[in-house]
């Protein structure tokens, strides 16, 4: 697993053969990384559009072109043309003269609006079945009241706002080279703030410093503090008391209490006021619907779908018009290791632990050019109230993953059903539990909606596209990098990063460092050799960034490959593969199969756009990148000839997502259109890449499927979790294969063969516990289910 660096002879002295690898790091590494600027042809694309389908309205206003070529700052650049004054001496206390100048609103008397707002008032006085007012005195009620309120929330200290902001600023600048915010971006959510509207941003959640950095950065651009929704079990009492006065905001552990508590009911009550009454005074708010990438768990938060169910609530019974949301995203090069650490520790994070992970990162970055890239994106603000209205008639019938790929897995049936997966792996809370039955599809189907425009809208960095040709052996990093970032921005997705090539890979070959060796083999050429072992599984996270970019393309390649697995050999020549023709009806099905098998928390598919559009999509993909050719059958009609077309008895502005029976014409005209695999000499390559991007996940789905008879059932969760990533690392020390070593893998296979019935959780005294179903009890089933997810790898 070797990759070559070239570089230019001229330029690079002569060195024996002999020399070491840490002459190599500690010298040349000398960077000129520019602020972002065009990187490949004259202009970047502007991602980030709200979806055109359930907002029209929204889509249109809030956005100008002018505004694409605002260009980008960097949010911690702090110069004397930033404060009111002049001078030698404001030049070096700018950052303190700056935190000074930033305006922050005051809060007055938001406890007593909240406590006499209507829901908790009947409450109080027991008009509400069940409520903490019924038996109890009002004026022990009302304690109970403001208890929980100092659980929730304190007014913020504008003094604690600016000293933080402050300290903030100088820890950044030591700790990054940049923070990029795109200033067209930044326009489009002022203009929508200056609407009336309040801005409720949901955000993407890579690291602990997400919930800081987005607080400052909207402080720095004069949007007033912005209130933070944290998770209390990640922080001590003492942080918790400090992210209050800083804007913090707590769910309290009552409202995830029984719908019959009255506890439960009060404080679900409370944080409803509280919500209402930021909203009503226009505070923006901050919610993480994604869990951080260490967790392990579901990818779409609990706590995130509980806030964002207040706000739809409040814009539901009529507390606010209208609500604007902003999907956001935050990209780094690398995340801090000691900012990772914290998420491994098992007690809440405290004081001096965070003390302690601040001071380890700033020792780490001191006096070195190891300092990373971040970028800030924030997408087109859409109307809430707009979604509300139209998202519901997206909604259809849907089936679990045992009805619709059960029987094909067994050989049962061929035909794949005609409906949506219904895949669910984030547990619902008390508060999403009190909403009615529809407004609980509609708060995770909204969730599912902005999580994936957040996550679409990241931009790519560096450190990413670098692991990524490590990790899939590219032979010529400078030329393979220039090729990969030319095809991420023609794909309609940005890149955070700008300026020379060659300092770019110095700078992420630097930030890889740990994962990653450098040997000088002639004059001015390197080898770049990936280290084996856990470092693998590093670079397979790192590239895993690369995955919604390609996720179309690198979904139907498998597919093919899934449909020329029984045909022809795997190791075949490209050129025996490219002989044989594929219908579109055969292409559609495998891009089904694999779409169904594929976790919802990795295609985040929009609720709006149906399986058989995404089926479209994905041929399209393939056809535009080149891999898939149409072949015209002797006697049928050409692919391009749209004049014999009877269009008079077809509705041509039917919505895209709606298919219904009246469709099944256009699905029985594709049986006659073929396809074959393209024969230009960049097809091969660029099919295994994509093909890769998949095989950790797959390939760790099908060592869980010939684990089933190895593992010791029944057992909980985490004890099977824990087996089945002990095999894992085991497979990974034989194959030399570290990619799906990932724990994170293991979960998600577990909880992809529990909805596909091959595990059964059945409770017992001690807990829920996992057992084999008796249909996969056979060895035979086993091998069909581990036959079926292997013929989609591409080895």
């Amino acid at each position: 697993m070797a990759t070559m660096l070239e570089g230019r002879r001229q330029t690079q002295p002569r060195s024996s053969p002999s020399g070491r690898e840490t002459s190599l790091w500690s010298s040349g590494f000398g960077m000129k990384l520019e602020a972002i600027t065009p990187f490949l042809g004259k202009y970047r694309p502007f991602v980030g559009r709200c979806c055109q389908t359930c907002t029209p309205k929204s889509w249109e206003s809030l956005f100008h072109r002018s505004i694409t070529d605002l260009g980008f700052c960097s949010v911690i650049l702090v110069k004397e043309e930033n404060t009111r004054f002049r001078g030698w001496l404001v030049r070096r206390l700018c950052y303190f003269l700056w935190s000074l100048e930033q305006h922050i609103p005051p809060c007055q008397d938001a406890p007593q609006k909240i406590v006499e707002s209507t829901g908790v008032q009947n409450l109080l006085s027991g008009r509400v079945p069940g409520g903490a007012g019924e038996g109890q005195a009002p004026d022990l009620v009302k304690k109970e009241v403001q208890r929980i309120l100092g659980h929730i929330q304190a007014s913020p200290s504008p003094f604690l706002v600016r000293l933080f902001s402050w300290a903030l600023l100088r820890f950044l600048n030591c700790l990054f080279l940049n923070v990029q915010l795109h200033k067209g971006q930044m326009k489009m959510v002022q203009k929508a703030a200056q609407a009336g509207s309040p801005l409720v941003l949901v955000s993407t959640h890579k690291t602990l410093l997400d919930g800081i950095l987005l607080p400052f950065m909207l402080l720095s651009q004069g949007l007033g503090v912005l209130r933070v929704a944290w998770d209390s079990r990640t922080c001590s009492p003492a942080l918790r008391v400090l992210l209050r006065k800083l804007g913090g905001l707590f769910l309290p552990p009552e409202a995830n209490l029984s719908l019959d508590s009255s506890e439960g009911l009060l404080a679900r009550a409370v944080v409803q006021a509280v919500i209402e009454q930021l909203l009503v005074s226009g505070q923006p708010l901050l919610i993480f619907l994604e869990e951080p990438p260490e967790s392990p768990g579901p990818r779409l938060s609990a706590l995130g779908q509980a806030w964002l169910g207040f706000v739809v609530q409040a814009v539901q019974v009529g507390i606010v018009p209208d609500a604007l949301l902003v999907p956001v995203a935050v990209t780094y090069d690398l995340v801090p290791d000691a900012l990772c650490d914290i998420y491994h520790a098992s007690a809440p994070l405290g004081l001096w632990t965070g003390a302690l992970a601040v001071l380890r990162s700033l020792w780490s970055h001191w006096g070195c050019s190891r300092r990373i890239c971040s970028r800030v994106h924030l997408a087109q603000p859409f109307s809430l109230q707009e979604y509300i209205v139209s998202a519901r008639s997206c909604w259809g019938s849907r089936q679990t993953l045992e009805q619709l790929l059960q029987p094909i897995v067994l050989g049962q049936c061929t035909a794949v059903p005609d409906t949506e997966k219904e895949q669910e792996w984030t547990p619902i809370t008390g508060p999403l539990l009190a909403l009615k039955e529809e407004d609980q599809l509609l708060v995770r189907r909204l969730s599912c909606h902005v999580l994936s425009a957040s996550v679409g809208s990241a931009a790519v960095m560096s450190t990413a596209i670098m692991a990524t040709l490590l990790l899939f052996k590219h032979q010529k990093l400078l030329g393979e990098f220039s090729w990969l970032t030319e095809e991420i921005l023609l794909r309609g997705f940005d890149v955070g990063f700008s300026g020379q090539l060659r300092s770019l890979l110095k700078h992420s070959l630097s930030l890889l460092r740990a994962h990653v060796a450098l040997l000088r083999i002639r004059q001015g050429d390197l080898l770049v050799v990936p280290r084996p072992g856990p470092g693998l599984t590093q670079l397979a996270r790192l590239s895993a960034e690369l995955l919604p970019v390609f996720l179309s393309e690198a979904v139907g390649a498998c597919a093919v490959r899934g449909l020329l697995a029984g045909r022809v050999p795997p190791q075949g020549p490209w050129e025996l593969q490219g002989i044989l023709l594929l219908s579109q009806n055969e292409l559609y099905r495998q891009i089904l199969l694999l779409m169904h098998l594929l976790p919802q928390d990795l295609l985040l598919l929009k609720p709006c756009q149906s399986s058989y559009c995404y089926c479209q999509e994905v041929l399209d993909r393939l056809i535009q990148c080149g891999l898939l050719v149409a072949e015209e059958t002797p006697g049928s009609r050409s692919a391009c000839d749209t004049g014999r077309q009877r269009l008079s008895r077809k509705l041509l502005w039917k919505p895209s997502g709606d298919f219904t029976d009246s469709d099944s014409d256009d699905f029985e005209e594709a049986e006659g259109r073929y396809f074959r695999l393209s024969q230009q000499s960049h097809c091969p390559d660029f099919f295994l890449f994509l093909c890769r991007l998949l095989s950790p996940l797959l390939k760790a789905f099908a060592q869980a499927a010939a684990f089933l008879h190895q593992g010791q059932l029944p057992d909980t969760e985490s004890g099977y979790t824990e087996q089945l990533f002990q095999f894992l690392q085991a497979t990974a020390q034989e194959e030399g294969i570290f990619e799906c070593a990932d724990p994170k893998l293991a979960i998600s296979a577990i909880w992809t063969f529990r909805d596909l019935g091959v595990l059964q959780q059945m409770p017992s005294p001690a807990g829920p516990r996992l057992h084999l179903s008796p249909t996969f009890a056979s060895r035979e089933n086993q091998q069909k289910l581990e036959q079926f997810i292997r013929q989609f790898i591409c080895s």
